[in-house]
């Protein structure tokens, strides 16, 4: 398996995580805005080895926007909901594209 398609796996769990309505925003306030530079940070090498990889790049790139807008309260909820569908989906292809190729 890549490592874009695992970082993808990664971030697009942490992304679902932190979209949960009163969980997602009691992690962020509680580590005082510490999750979204991790994750911005993350998406940043996700992005690096999705193109490293000629991998989609959307995802990372929507985490990354994502990651930046996160504080505002019922916008970084959506994002977060957003981002973790496209990466997950974006994973799954990936996979499902790399077992084909290898069969």
């Amino acid at each position: 398996m890549k490592i874009s398609t695992i970082l993808k796996w990664v971030t697009g769990g942490l992304e679902a995580i932190l979209g949960i309505p009163v969980l997602g925003g009691a992690i962020v306030l509680s580590l005082l805005w510490t999750p979204l530079g991790l994750m911005l940070i993350l998406h940043i090498a996700t992005l690096v080895f999705s193109s490293k990889e000629n991998e989609k790049l959307h995802g990372s790139i929507l985490g990354i926007v994502t990651s930046i807008l996160g504080w505002i309260p019922f916008v970084g909820m959506i994002l977060h909901i957003i981002s973790a569908i496209l990466l997950m989906v974006d994973a799954y292809k990936s996979k499902n594209e790399s077992v084909a190729q290898n069969s």
